[in-house]
């Protein structure tokens, strides 16, 4: 049935086929043996992995070659039957560069399969060398006979290509992708140093003269912000967390109201995990209520280290008491307070020094974050300094 699906045929006209191949002194059953080993296994497609067989194909060539370099070269000793090195030299060779060949070329390059891959090479190596070593034996007992010196040259430079010939290409491979990336990285720098003269001060230039709050600056910062990362980013994926979390989302918050958002980060952010996602979610509940309601700069200080993380909010506006907020009100108390002590952090909101703009406090415990703390309770770990090196 598996060899009548891989092939695409009737089972019948598999069942006939083997059933007359046998009649041709067992041919099937060679047939068959070779099919189950090739076959991919059920249900392994491109899409969940490299294809998984019942065989290891390297390792089953190379060992079929050392094998037969084994049994050759006995036979020549032990009988004389020199005239047989004429097959099981080629056919040794043959299987040895199969097996490199298909380690290197058709096998995924990690996880078992490479490692087999590497014993493959091994193997085929040290089958030749074995093969190698009886033909010497046999040219020192057999003077003048020239064949041998010629299969003895033969097999040599088969070992060689086999052990030396896939590495080359590797490593050629490898130089030529450094050289490309290395060509990629100069080009890139030059374009950055240019657009640096130019433009990013150009569009420094336009923030400045135009105002924090108006259009024309909004517009001016979210084309340089997309410039420098377009620029600095690098070609890879950046990896994600915490901080770029927050500062992607004080972007999106930036293109859709007229404040700026300066995001600082001091120390190694963790991944976003649940909590993590909890906090930046509550982080960017204050970031839009100080758009809405403050105005102006809003100053966003985060502080991570392996144990916690800390998230500054800070505003010019007028400011607020959150105990002063109606019942019925439930942003801050549910979006930030609520959502924080749910995480297992903590959160706080303060009116700022002499009663001007509101400060944020979230505090996230990255060792106990299934449990709740408090939310909002006056013993909450005391404010950072403001990065922007006003009063909050």
């Amino acid at each position: 049935m598996s060899v009548a699906e891989h092939l695409r045929w009737p089972v019948s006209v598999v069942r006939w086929t083997f059933v007359l191949l046998n009649l041709a002194s067992g041919a099937g059953v060679l047939l068959y043996l070779w099919l189950w080993a090739m076959t991919p296994l059920r249900g392994t497609t491109e899409a969940d992995g490299p294809v998984r067989r019942r065989v290891a194909v390297p390792l089953l060539l190379a060992w079929t070659a050392a094998a037969i370099a084994l049994f050759s070269g006995a036979a020549v000793l032990a009988f004389g039957a020199v005239g047989t090195l004429a097959v099981t030299v080629p056919l040794t060779v043959a299987l040895a560069l199969g097996a490199v060949g298909w380690s290197r070329f058709v096998e995924p390059p990690n996880g078992a399969a490479a490692v087999g891959g590497a014993l493959a090479v091994r193997i085929s190596v040290g089958a030749g060398l074995v093969l190698l070593g009886f033909l010497l034996a046999v040219t020192s007992l057999s003077p003048g006979a020239g064949w041998l010196w010629l299969l003895v040259i033969l097999v040599s430079l088969g070992v060689a290509a086999v052990a030396v010939g896939p590495e080359v290409l590797i490593l050629r491979r490898q130089l030529s992708t450094q050289r490309i990336d290395r060509v990629r990285t100069e080009q890139r720098a030059e374009i950055a140093a240019h657009l640096h003269d130019s433009v990013l001060q150009t569009l420094a230039l336009i923030q400045n003269r135009a105002g924090a709050s108006s259009e024309v600056a909004r517009i001016a910062r979210a084309q340089e912000r997309e410039l420098r990362d377009w620029l600095y980013a690098g070609s890879s994926a950046p990896e994600r967390d915490v901080a770029s979390e927050i500062r992607d989302t004080a972007a999106a918050l930036e293109l859709d109201h007229s404040v700026r958002i300066d995001v600082v980060v001091v120390g190694m952010a963790q991944e976003p995990g649940q909590g993590a996602a909890e906090l930046v979610a509550a982080a960017r509940e204050a970031m839009l209520n100080a758009a809405r309601h403050a105005g102006g700069d809003v100053s966003v200080y985060v502080e991570a280290t392996s144990a916690a993380i800390d998230v500054f909010v800070r505003d010019r506006g007028p400011g607020f008491d959150v105990n002063e907020v109606p019942d019925d009100r439930l942003g801050v108390r549910e979006s930030i307070l609520g959502r924080m002590k749910r995480a297992g952090g903590t959160a706080t909101v303060r009116r700022g020094a002499g009663g001007v703009g509101t400060e944020v406090h979230l505090h996230l415990d990255l060792a106990v974050i299934p449990a709740a703390g408090p939310g909002g309770s006056a013993g909450s770990p005391s404010s950072a300094p403001d990065p922007t090196g006003g009063a909050a």
